[in-house]
């Protein structure tokens, strides 16, 4: 066996993506790309390799944006009040440093956060012993972090043994993000997610009795117009089983360059109207029982991104915002849908505003939009809809 070449360290490595919660978060890049990268809705890390990244160089990284926050730190203690620009150009000493590690943690200490989130898409497949000393450094240079997260999948979870996640919330491991997407094993093996309801429940029930935050994302729309309903009753059943802190809605976006998309162009896939993903939802939450989540439609992809609520004291109040959507006319659904998705409303309480609301309805007249057209007519002018 040939002696392994050690990797040079090339610099300051930002991932692709994050949580929308996790917005202010330091990054880290601990993995990169995904090791899976199977399942059909998503493209983000089509056409890349898996690959780990040496400890020796994460170390090396967070203590570099410690140098940074240093000297941040020194910077304001002498002004408190300059502004971002002033900071970046203020010190000679930060003209050694890569651009976006130094937006990063500026950024980050900023804003106070004291968050760091742990890129890319798995960072646990990590062996326990080694993310612990990562996480350990983390917490020796920055003490002020109340919490630090990361991306697993549950089939990674699923071969850790309880006392390796129990020494992951040891040494600072708060909350793990796990895409579960559906608890049907029809939708999960349709999309190839590799992991079953079962698995889904097994690792959520990990996660909780290690002690660590749990937040689930469920994929309302991903069982298309066929498993619709299969797809709401069965997440709900997993969720039961689960109890996780938080369940984020992701409503389906297919994307093109995805086998999803190919299968919507053949025709293999029925995808739901928004009206049809909107039933869904509320037949999810309907049948949530005897959990503590929190619910978060914090995604621009979600229509309805209101529903927000503390499960079960909100679980009426949830449910009333979807029934107000359902129990609009069709007219007022069609003119919210469009407003949505063209940028003019946030929320139903813009249907309240007279000015917009007359320009989206001479819209829909002039386009003779219905709820059986306007899935389409959004396609054709709002690439990102499909």
């Amino acid at each position: 066996m040939g002696i392994k070449e050690k990797q040079v360290y090339q610099g300051f490595e930002l991932g692709p993506i994050r949580p929308p919660s996790e917005a202010r978060s330091l990054l880290l890049r601990v993995t990169r790309n995904c090791a899976w990268n199977k399942c059909t809705f998503c493209k983000v890390y089509k056409r890349t390799k898996f690959s780990f990244r040496p400890i020796e160089h994460i170390i090396q990284e967070i203590d570099t944006i410690h140098e940074v926050i240093t000297i941040i730190r020194d910077i304001l203690e002498q002004s408190p009040h300059q502004t971002v620009d002033q900071i970046q150009t203020a010190d000679d000493r930060f003209s050694s440093y890569n651009r976006n590690l130094l937006y990063l943690a500026l950024d980050w200490w900023l804003h106070g956060n004291g968050a760091v989130f742990l890129q890319d898409a798995d960072s646990l497949i990590l062996k326990p012993d080694q993310l612990a000393i990562i996480l350990e450094h983390l917490r020796y240079r920055f003490p002020w972090i109340n919490r630090i997260t990361s991306y697993a999948r549950s089939h990674t979870i699923n071969r850790i043994s309880g006392t390796g996640l129990k020494l992951l919330a040891l040494a600072g491991l708060n909350r793990i993000h796990i895409g579960m997407e559906s608890g049907s094993d029809r939708v999960l093996n349709r999309i190839n997610k590799g992991v079953t309801k079962q698995g889904h429940i097994d690792a959520g029930q990990l996660v909780k009795s290690a002690g660590i935050e749990l937040s689930e994302y469920v994929m309302p729309g991903l069982g298309g117009a066929e498993l619709s309903e299969e797809h709401a009753l069965e997440t709900a059943d997993a969720l039961n089983h689960i109890n996780p802190d938080f369940i984020r809605l992701r409503s389906l976006t297919i994307m093109p360059d995805t086998p999803l998309y190919g299968q919507l162009i053949s025709g293999e896939f029925k995808k739901n109207t928004e009206l049809q993903t909107i039933v869904e939802i509320r037949s999810m939450i309907e049948h949530l029982t005897d959990i503590a989540s929190i619910i978060k439609s914090d995604h621009n992809h979600n229509l309805l991104q209101e529903i927000d609520g503390t499960l079960p004291q909100d679980k009426h109040k949830l449910l009333q915002v979807l029934d107000a959507f359902l129990h609009l006319s069709e007219l007022d659904q069609v003119v919210f849908q469009l407003g949505r998705r063209m940028g003019y409303f946030q929320d139903l309480h813009d249907l309240q505003s007279p000015a917009r609301r007359t320009y989206l309805s001479k819209v829909c007249s002039q386009n003779q939009l219905t709820s059986a057209t306007i899935d389409q007519f959004l396609e054709q002018h709002t690439p990102l809809y499909m």
